[in-house]
């Protein structure tokens, strides 16, 4: 399976449309969304030719929006969390076959998630800047666990070229998506 992660769009319909045309015909049908989303109406109108599921956290910049989360959940295949949103997904390449994933939208909760050990996943956004990084820890017996952390930069293309990224679970693969370049 594989998974569109976008950060901050700020309301740009258009890049998202052209992101959404791509995964359509990728048959990519999950976006996790950082945060920094724009308005209910802004996303209704780029997911509307979206055939897939889309979760997200609201941002910074989304403020204004969080009296009206409910306006966004009412987006048909919408699930949006104010803070932080916890899921789990299939990977055959895990040893359990589950990856626990967080999404939220600042970099300092995102490392407080990844040091709390519970999860090998953490989709952050807020910077607009494109960053991977790993947090390794022990975990009881000896052992070393290891979490990602993953920003996949900006959808707007407020300060840096407008980017994203796919998550190809099956295969346990990053790649970062530079939207000019589809």
């Amino acid at each position: 399976m594989k998974i569109a992660i976008i950060s901050d769009t700020h309301g740009n319909a258009a890049n998202f449309k052209k992101v959404i045309n791509w995964l359509n015909k990728n048959n990519i049908s999950l976006i996790l969304h950082c945060g920094d989303i724009g308005s209910p109406e802004s996303l209704k109108e780029s997911l509307a030719d979206f055939k897939g599921d889309f979760f997200g956290v609201l941002g910074n910049m989304d403020k204004d929006y969080k009296i009206r989360l409910e306006e966004y959940n009412k987006i048909p295949r919408v699930k949006i969390n104010e803070d932080i949103l916890e899921t789990e997904i299939e990977n055959p390449s895990a040893g359990s076959g589950q990856v626990k994933i967080a999404i939220t939208h600042k970099p300092k909760p995102a490392k407080k998630l990844a040091e709390s050990g519970r999860y090998d996943l953490i989709f952050y956004g807020h910077t607009h800047k494109p960053c991977l990084a790993r947090r390794s820890f022990s975990k009881g017996g000896g052992r070393k666990k290891e979490c990602l952390l993953i920003n996949p930069g900006e959808l707007a293309g407020q300060f840096y070229k407008p980017t994203f990224a796919v998550y190809d679970t099956d295969i346990d693969k990053l790649e970062l998506k530079i939207l000019e370049k589809l």
